[in-house]
């Protein structure tokens, strides 16, 4: 088992290992005293792993209650989060007690902005059950919900408890969304870790995926420490994320959130190429590495329905956006743009090289 500190406003352990699940109980017991766990969950994630957290949870003293909702992003809104507040309250569930969140991106978001307004605070747990939660949205504390404007337009910042990473839950995974947490781990070589690119794009992953998420982690962990409430640094994890939750949103969420960010990695990478910031090759060196993992670069929608989109993102700043840019593999940087220089943005970034 690995073990990555995280020491922000809150700190707490993530763990990555074979067969944790099996220890949930054993290792919460060592941070709280044993009280009630409320799990949160998915409906496809709770038949195939609630009965064993369950189980390790009840062997470790603590009783239990769980709420589970339809799977996908078409439940991250304003009534799913309503209705969890209201069944911890019908549950009784106090400030001494414990949300567990078991599931991927949209189970840890739900869960634990719930936790963050519930009784003005809650402890939480994430049980990252996808490779994308694993090396990225169960760390670092950002939760949130989408509302009709744009995705995760609300919600907190809230650090969990504990991150316990099971990797056996990503075997059960599907191509297609194990290929989503690829894309944030691109995503890590591309911010600052040449090497850990590298690996990916060449396939010499998949029997590392300890020391993959270990990496991401790490690397998550140092930028969120240095900038915990996303007003600089921290800025630098969301490369390929403007572009990409526009596009995402523009499907109706029927290109995943990974698939998306794949898209806006490769667009982002035109872009800063045509702009004189990115070196020669780089974006036809993402495009590849994109292509070789099952993920996609070419998105249906227009240049002024993505950059529309884009200007509802939260890193809108009055009259700028910013944006970030790879200068190359390992390096990026971050640039306000103004915003009536979006859609000239967005036509370069689509413009093929």
């Amino acid at each position: 088992m690995r073990t990555v500190k995280v020491n922000t406003s809150k700190e707490y352990d993530i763990l990555i290992g074979k067969g944790l699940l099996t220890q949930v109980g054993k290792e919460l017991a060592k941070r709280i005293s044993p009280c009630k766990a409320a799990i949160i969950t998915d409906n496809k994630v709770d038949s195939l792993f609630s009965a064993t957290v369950s189980h390790s949870l009840a062997e470790a003293g603590f009783s239990q209650c769980k709420f589970v909702f339809l799977q996908g992003e078409g439940s991250k809104h304003i009534s799913t989060l309503s209705d969890i507040l209201e069944f911890l309250a019908e549950e009784e569930i106090t400030r001494q007690d414990v949300i567990i969140a078991l599931g991927g991106g949209v189970v840890g978001d739900m869960a634990g902005f719930a936790a963050a307004v519930y009784q003005r605070g809650i402890s939480f747990v994430q049980l990252p059950t996808t490779f994308l939660a694993a090396v990225d949205s169960s760390v670092g504390g950002k939760t949130a919900i989408d509302l009709k404007a744009g995705k995760n337009m609300a919600g907190a910042f809230y650090q969990p408890k504990l991150v316990l990473c099971d990797i056996n839950t990503l075997l059960t995974l599907q191509k297609d969304i194990f290929a989503d947490g690829v894309a944030e781990t691109l995503k890590y070589g591309i911010i600052g870790n040449e090497k850990l690119f590298e690996k990916v794009e060449t396939l010499d992953y998949i029997q590392d995926l300890e020391e993959i998420i270990e990496i991401c982690v790490s690397m998550k962990r140092d930028i969120v420490m240095r900038d915990e409430f996303d007003n600089g640094e921290r800025q630098l994890l969301n490369l390929g994320h403007t572009l990409g939750h526009s596009i995402e949103k523009l499907s109706q969420f029927t290109i995943s959130h990974g698939h998306a960010v794949a898209i806006g990695l490769y667009l982002i990478a035109n872009a800063a190429e045509a702009r004189g910031m990115g070196e020669s090759g780089l974006a036809e060196r993402i495009r590849k590495a994109l292509v070789k993992n099952g993920l996609p670069t070419k998105a249906v929608f227009t240049v002024e329905e993505i950059a529309q989109g884009a200007l509802m993102d939260k890193k809108r700043r009055g009259g700028t956006i910013s944006f970030i840019f790879p200068e190359k593999i390992g390096r990026c940087r971050i640039e306000k743009i103004p915003v009536e220089e979006v859609e000239q943005l967005v036509a370069e970034a689509m413009k093929s090289r």
